[in-house]
C-alpha cells in the first residue's frame, strides 16, 4: 500500500509540474472577474463568476452542474459519483470576494492579478483580490479532482457547493441547504479558507470562533449644527459615541458587557502550553504586520488571544465632515461597525441580545441609539479522531514532510456549524494560506507554492480517505 501512495505521490507531482502553468493561468482568469458581493453594482460580475465556475466544473468531469438561483446569488453545484460504496465528499467554497477599498493602498489593482516573490513566498504569490480568500483555495479543489480523474485514481465520490454570499452572511444558504439535502448527503464536508503557519509548519484547522456583527447610531440634534454656535451645550453623537465604545473594555481588555463570559469555554492550562508551542511568537507576529507591541485581555498569550478567547473589535466609525478641508459641525449622527468573535458554547444571538441590551442602557441622555444586528455564527471545533482526520493528516504528512499540528484559528466561517446543524455532518479544515495573505486587505495574495502543495494534498487525502473507509 505505502508503494501505491508513492506511486500516486509521484505521478500527482509529474502532472502538477506539467498542468502548473496552465492552471495558473486558470486561476488568474477567475481572479480578473470582481465578484464582490457585498455592492449590487457587482451583480453582473457576480452572474458571470457563476458562469464561469459552471463550465469549470463541466471540464474537470463533473456531471450534474448546474447553477441554482436564490433570493440572492447564485449557488454553484457539480458532482463526480465513482460508485455507490464510495464514501462522499462535499466540498464547499465561496466565490465572492471582500470589497478591495481602499484601493489607494494595493500596490498593483486588485483585479489584474500579478505574480511576485516576496520573503515568505520566494517561488511567488498571485496578488489579487480572492487570491486567497478563497477563489484560490477553493480552485485547489477542481484541479485536485481533475487531475485525479485523468489518471483514473479518485476514489471517493465528491460534490461541489460553491456559493456567492458567504463575505455577506451566507444569507441564502441555509434555505438551499434544507431544500437539497437529498443530493447533499456525504461523509465529510471539506473547506479550504483557513491556513497554515509555513510551509515547514503545516496545520490543519480544528477550531472556529463564531461572530456576532452588529451597527450602531447614535442620534443628537436633528441637523447637524455650526460648532460656534452650539459647541458646549448638548451632547456631541460622536464624542459620545467614542466614550460608549471606550466603555466596552476595563483596563484588563475584558469585554464590559453583563453575562458576555457567562458561557466561555474554558481550556486547561496544559491544552493552553500545547497549543501555544506551534503558535507564532511575539516577535514574527509584530514583524508581521508592522507593529511595536501586542495588546489584549489580561492573562492570556498572543495566540491564545486569537483563537480560544472572545474579543470585542471596532470595524468602522464615522459622522460628521469627513471630506477634505474644514467644514466645523456638530454632527447630527454618528456610526459604528462592531464585531464580537465567539469561542464555543457562547451563542451568537444572545451576545448580540446581551451587546444591544447594554449599549443602550449605556446611552446618556440628549441621544437616541439604534442597534443593528448584520449577520453571525456559532464558534466551531472538529473532531480529530474521525477517518477525514486521519486521512487528512497522511496527506499532510506526504506532501510537507512533517505531521501538521491541530490549531484553533480566530476567524469564522458560520456556515460550518449551520452544515452540521442542516445535513448532520462533520466539517474537516484544510486550508493552505498564511496568515500574512492580506485576506480582506489591500496586496492580498496567495503563494504559488501554497497553491500547488494544496492541490497535491488534497488529491492525497482522497487517496487515504478512500482507503481508510475500506478498512473498516
Amino acid at each position: 500500500m505505502f508503494c501505491t501512495f508513492m506511486y500516486l505521490q509521484k505521478i500527482m507531482r509529474i502532472e502538477l509540474k506539467n498542468q502548473k502553468e496552465f492552471f495558473i493561468d486558470q486561476l488568474i482568469d477567475l481572479l480578473k472577474i470582481p465578484s464582490i458581493s457585498a455592492n449590487p453594482h457587482y451583480k453582473g460580475d457576480i452572474k458571470k463568476t457563476a458562469k464561469w465556475l459552471k463550465n469549470a466544473l463541466h471540464d474537470i468531469g463533473c456531471s450534474s452542474v448546474k447553477i441554482y438561483e436564490t433570493k440572492g446569488n447564485p449557488i454553484v453545484y457539480g458532482e463526480v459519483i465513482t460508485s455507490k460504496d464510495a464514501p462522499t465528499v462535499l466540498v464547499y467554497g465561496h466565490y465572492d470576494v471582500q470589497p478591495p477599498d481602499p484601493i489607494e493602498l494595493w500596490e498593483s489593482p486588485p483585479f489584474e492579478p500579478v505574480i511576485k516573490k516576496t520573503e515568505l513566498h520566494p517561488k511567488g504569490a498571485i496578488f489579487a483580490r480572492g487570491a486567497c480568500d478563497d477563489k484560490g483555495q477553493m480552485f485547489m479543489h477542481l484541479k485536485a479532482v481533475e487531475l485525479l480523474l485523468k489518471n483514473n485514481s479518485l476514489g471517493c465520490n465528491v460534490k461541489f457547493v460553491i456559493e456567492g454570499e458567504e463575505e455577506v452572511g451566507s444569507n441564502n444558504l441555509e434555505k438551499f441547504i434544507s431544500d437539497h439535502k437529498s443530493i447533499l448527503q456525504s461523509e465529510i464536508i471539506i473547506i479550504s479558507d483557513t491556513g497554515i503557519n509555513s510551509i515547514e509548519n503545516p496545520a490543519i484547522t480544528t477550531g472556529l470562533r463564531g461572530l456576532s456583527y452588529m451597527e450602531v447610531t447614535v442620534t443628537g440634534p436633528n441637523r447637524d449644527l455650526h460648532s460656534g454656535l452650539y459647541g458646549g451645550t448638548l451632547a456631541n453623537p460622536i464624542n459620545i459615541l467614542c466614550d460608549m465604545i471606550a466603555s466596552l473594555h476595563n483596563e484588563n481588555k475584558k469585554v464590559n458587557i453583563p453575562g458576555f463570559y457567562d458561557h466561555v469555554e474554558e481550556i486547561s492550562e496544559s491544552q493552553r502550553k500545547m497549543m501555544n508551542v506551534n503558535g507564532a511568537d511575539d516577535k514574527s507576529f509584530k514583524s508581521s504586520i508592522g507593529i511595536e507591541a501586542v495588546m489584549g485581555e489580561k492573562g492570556f498569550t498572543t495566540l491564545d488571544r486569537r483563537s480560544i478567547r472572545p474579543t470585542l473589535d471596532v470595524n468602522g466609525i464615522w459622522g460628521g465632515y469627513t471630506g477634505e478641508g474644514a467644514k466645523t459641525v456638530i454632527p447630527s449622527q454618528a456610526h459604528a461597525k462592531i464585531s464580537m468573535r465567539l469561542v464555543p458554547h457562547q451563542k451568537w444571538e444572545n451576545i448580540s441580545k446581551l451587546f444591544e441590551e447594554h449599549f443602550k442602557s449605556i446611552a446618556p441622555k440628549g441621544v437616541k441609539v439604534k442597534i443593528t444586528t448584520h449577520h453571525g455564527g456559532n464558534a466551531y471545533v472538529t473532531p480529530t479522531d474521525s477517518l477525514a482526520y486521519k486521512a487528512a493528516e497522511k496527506a499532510y504528512s506526504d506532501v510537507f514532510g512533517v505531521v501538521p499540528f491541530a490549531k484553533r484559528d480566530g476567524g469564522s466561517i458560520p456556515i460550518v456549524p449551520m452544515f452540521e446543524k442542516a445535513l448532520g455532518t462533520k466539517t474537516l479544515l484544510m486550508g493552505f494560506g498564511f496568515d500574512s495573505d492580506a485576506i480582506h486587505s489591500p496586496n492580498e495574495h496567495f503563494g504559488i507554492d501554497n497553491f500547488l502543495k494544496g492541490i497535491e494534498t488534497i488529491t492525497l487525502f482522497y487517496t487515504h480517505y478512500s482507503e481508510l473507509h475500506k478498512n473498516i
